[in-house]
């Protein structure tokens, strides 16, 4: 650690260091105020302290850094596994057609383009194939369209489009994923690969058609599917057909017609342009690598539209999609994406036996007793779900409220809660369309909710109204109305206003149970702001100083007595106080008596 930089604009409360200290990993260095919330900043490694910059009491800024200090103390390709029955050995006499069409089939695998798979390898990539070998159960995908090559038979010869456009640069077919955790027939999915080793991973009319053969299955038959988006969208080069524009293609609608109908996944290594990202665009979820880019326009459409000049690395690179909201989840290669679709795909095809349950008594131990003091409710989350279940989704975006997958006695549930991190809680127009589709998420597949409310209400002020703020947090409360699928919620602290309404399910009544923990608090609006506005006149009545701070501190204590836990449960408008401990249990027997409800015709989930 040579620096430690403020995460956000603040006011210092307390140095816990000086120079010359010299401190280990973890230990807290500084205590920061802002929105009435303190933070604590510690070190990410063992180191000297050699110079505060700041005194206590000035307020700092996102960036700045508080202290300067001194520190004490290309893997190998993936292997490939073809995915087609070419792979079966030959028998002895083979008769000539069996032999042609198995000479045939093999000229669409990856051992018949050494060339092309050495220069993706050397990228660091796997080759389509490979990633859907990883993906699907072993021998259980059977592909679809293997034998298409490129419409490009008035401008090239046979041998040269066998030879160098295999399947037509989409690799499209059925397999099943999960299947010894789920059974054959709920882990049954439709799988389509872009292949960036031809032509580009470009959209040629053949692969369109393939692509629109397999939507249409899945569709009929409810299958969820993964798309492996990588390409450089439309193809100009595919002559055969007799078109202008090719502005008729059903793809794009046929795929925009699974949202809500069955789960749709979209994964990203490499460049992601055009069609290609459109499609994308389409899926319920986004799982790309850091090598990913992402973008409406390539270079060459950005250039054509007089835009300037930038390389592919330049157009929405991954730390920018993932911090628009743009990505799901973000990992680091494409074995890792490989990894999180199974798991994603895993909470729609029902529950587990034998899961894992964690150290509930951790939930005691969440909530600070300091009620001012900020804290990660990442750890309540941890604490309820089965172990290692917990999959959160779009972490880079709308970070006053996290989202997430997970089970709990191992049935899938949505899982969602306020982040005190950020703006106390407060809960912004980001945050609001973070839940509002998440929201969308579990009800068209079918996941109860579960939600973990420490909010101070929806952010307020003039630049938060300038961002739309009344129509976007609005949003939690049209799409909650809508929700078949069983809500609970857990308030863990604060429970203030519109904004605890809304990750109520609209109000504290709208869920199958609303709990509290003995550290919660309620009202109409935040406390301290209700005691100043409440009692204005009280206050001015009284010489501004000490004797006015002690009559504030007086009336707060008492409207946070009035506003507890055991208040609240008193008059009924919330259903019970428990244990923090118990609050799994709780949710395991309201689990099991949920019901999920039909689902209404016509429903979507917003790509937004």
């Amino acid at each position: 650690m040579n620096s430690l930089r403020s995460p956000l604009a603040a006011q210092i409360v307390q140095w816990l260091v000086a120079p010359g200290d010299r401190v280990r990993q973890g230990d807290v260095l500084v205590v920061l105020e802002a929105m009435k919330m303190e933070h604590e900043l510690r070190a990410d490694a063992p180191a000297r302290v050699l110079e505060l910059l700041f005194a206590e009491g000035e307020v700092v800024q996102a960036g700045d850094i508080l202290l300067r200090a001194e520190a004490v103390h290309d893997p190998a390709p993936p292997g490939a596994r073809d995915t087609s029955v070419a792979d079966v050995p030959q028998a002895a006499g083979v008769r000539p057609d069996l032999q042609r069409l198995q000479t045939r089939l093999g000229r669409t695998l990856d051992r018949a383009r050494p060339e092309a798979v050495a220069r993706r390898h050397a990228l660091g990539l796997r080759t389509a194939r490979e990633n859907i070998a990883d993906l699907c159960d072993e021998g259980s995908f059977i592909e679809y369209g293997a034998l298409a090559v490129a419409a490009q038979r008035s401008r090239r010869s046979e041998e040269d489009l066998i030879a160098h456009t295999p399947a037509d640069g989409m690799v499209t077919g059925i397999g099943s994923i999960n299947a010894a955790q789920h059974g054959a027939e709920r882990s049954r999915a439709a799988v389509l690969a872009y292949d960036a080793t031809v032509l580009a991973g470009t959209q040629g009319m053949r692969n369109h058609q393939k692509t629109d053969r397999l939507l249409g299955i899945a569709l009929s038959q409810r299958l969820p599917v993964v798309l492996f988006a990588e390409g450089g969208g439309g193809r100009p080069g595919d002559t055969d057909m007799p078109i202008v524009a090719g502005l008729h293609v059903g793809t794009f609608g046929a795929f925009a017609r699974l949202s809500g109908q069955v789960a749709v996944v979209g994964v990203v290594s490499g460049r992601c342009f055009a069609g290609n990202a459109a499609l994308l665009g389409c899926c319920d979820v986004v799982i790309a690598t850091r090598g990913s880019n992402i973008g409406m326009g390539g270079p060459a459409m950005v250039e054509g539209g007089g835009l300037g000049v930038f390389k592919p690395e330049e157009i929405g690179p991954s730390a920018v999609q993932h911090a628009n909201g743009v990505i799901d989840v973000l990992v680091e290669d494409e074995a890792g994406a490989v990894a999180v679709a199974r798991q994603y795909l895993s909470f729609f095809q029902g529950p587990v036996d034998d899961a894992p349950a964690p150290d509930v008594l951790a939930l005691r131990e969440v909530v600070p007793e300091n009620r001012l003091r900020v804290y990660d409710t990442r750890a309540a989350m941890d604490a309820l779900v089965d172990v290692s279940s917990l999959l959160p989704l779009r972490t880079g975006f709308g970070a006053g409220i996290h989202t997430a997958l997970a089970r709990i006695g191992g049935r899938p549930v949505g899982l969602m809660a306020n982040n005190p991190l950020h703006l106390g809680g407060a809960i912004d127009a980001d945050a609001a369309d973070k839940a509002a589709r998440f929201l969308q998420l579990c009800n068209a597949h079918g996941l109860p909710i579960v939600s973990l409310v420490d909010t101070p209400g929806f952010m307020v002020g003039p630049d938060t109204e300038a961002r739309a703020q009344v129509r976007h947090v609005s949003r939690l409360f049209v799409v909650a109305a809508d929700l078949r699928v069983p809500f609970f919620s857990v308030v863990l602290r604060k429970g203030y206003g519109l904004g605890a309404m809304g990750m109520t399910a609209g109000g504290f009544h709208a869920p199958a149970f609303t709990v509290a923990w003995p550290t919660a608090e309620f009202g109409a609006m935040g406390l301290e702001g209700a005691v100043r506005l409440g009692y204005r006149k009280e206050l001015e009545a009284v010489p501004e100083g000490s004797q006015r701070d002690a009559l504030f501190e007086r009336l707060l204590a008492q409207q946070v007595t009035n506003g507890s836990a055991e208040q609240m449960a008193t008059t009924l408008e919330i259903d019970a106080v428990i244990d923090p401990a118990h609050t799994r249990d709780w949710l395991l027997k309201g689990l099991a008596g949920a019901k999920v409800s039909e689902p209404r015709p016509g429903r979507f989930i917003d790509t937004w």
